[in-house]
């Protein structure tokens, strides 16, 4: 059944990836009238993950950020498909890096970094064009998909332009044997974790777990910190932004960074709440 599944969608996903970005667009909204106002995919957690991020917000205004958000989900799912195809000079024309400064000082330092970031803005194809610059080797976290062959699509389809991946449960492992390249490795680092092992806080106005895998390993391996936001400036077009949370991170307390990195990311999705990936079942635990 999943090859059968693979090989009747696979035409379409690299059909809809040579689409050029202004049809892809075109096809973008109509993907949202459907999922938006015909099937309402996930539209009950998206709004009642607004409500509580935001109470201070009128019902209208809830409201509006729910349907800037769809419109976005579908052009992001879209663009996520483009990487299959996209070429390297069309990728780098939709991807501006306004500040690479703090990541350029560790490439002539020598030194390894770990990036952490939210899902916020596309990360996708902002992880390609990082790659495409050349300054560090990046490794991208992943979770395999259970469906064997569109997992091996979708690690092509992060691979193609020089990104390469750890696995979950390899990230550490992975990190040490490479230990004597010049590696960024990025953390995304808002999923919900086992709340038994999290860092709780207070993120978005609730009671949140935070993973606490990023900074063990980033004290472990003493590497830097770097914090980055990709901002969407208009349709398709991107801006990536750096900045340092930790330069020593040995020299860190207990839950630092971790508290670091949830403050900084909460600042970006209130500046851009539509960013943000609202469909997640974020807040599903509680604190005991």
């Amino acid at each position: 059944m999943d090859v059968l599944l693979y090989y009747i969608t696979v035409p379409f996903i690299y059909l809809i990836s040579l689409l050029p970005f202004r049809i892809m667009y075109m096809l973008s909204d109509v993907i949202y009238i459907i999922l938006y106002k015909v099937v309402g995919y996930r539209k009950e957690i998206v709004l009642t993950n607004l409500r509580n991020a935001f109470p201070e917000k009128s019902e209208k205004e809830i409201n509006g950020i729910c349907k800037k958000f769809y419109r976005y989900f579908c052009d992001l799912a879209l663009e996520t498909i483009k990487t299959l195809t996209i070429s390297p000079s069309s990728a780098n024309r939709h991807f501006n890096f306004e500040d690479a400064a703090i990541i350029e000082k560790f490439r002539n330092e020598n030194k390894s970094i770990i990036i952490v970031m939210g899902h916020l803005g596309n990360w996708e194809l902002g992880g390609a064009c990082f790659s495409l610059k050349k300054l560090h080797t990046l490794y991208v976290i992943y979770h395999p998909l259970s469906n064997k062959y569109f997992d091996r699509l979708v690690c092509y389809m992060r691979t193609r332009l020089g990104t390469k991946l750890y696995t979950m449960n390899n990230t550490l492992r992975g990190m040490i044997s490479n230990k004597n390249q010049l590696t960024a490795t990025a953390f995304i680092a808002d999923q919900t974790p086992f709340p038994e092992n999290a860092y709780w806080t207070t993120f978005l106005n609730q009671d949140t777990p935070v993973f606490t895998g990023t900074e063990k390993i980033a004290k472990k391996l003493n590497y830097p910190v770097v914090y980055i936001f990709i901002d969407r400036i208009k349709r398709g077009f991107y801006s990536v932004k750096s900045e340092l949370l930790v330069e020593n991170s040995k020299d860190t307390k207990e839950n630092e960074i971790s508290e670091l990195f949830t403050r900084r990311l909460e600042k970006d999705i209130l500046y851009k709440p539509e960013l943000w990936l609202w469909t997640h079942r974020r807040w599903k635990h509680v604190r005991k």
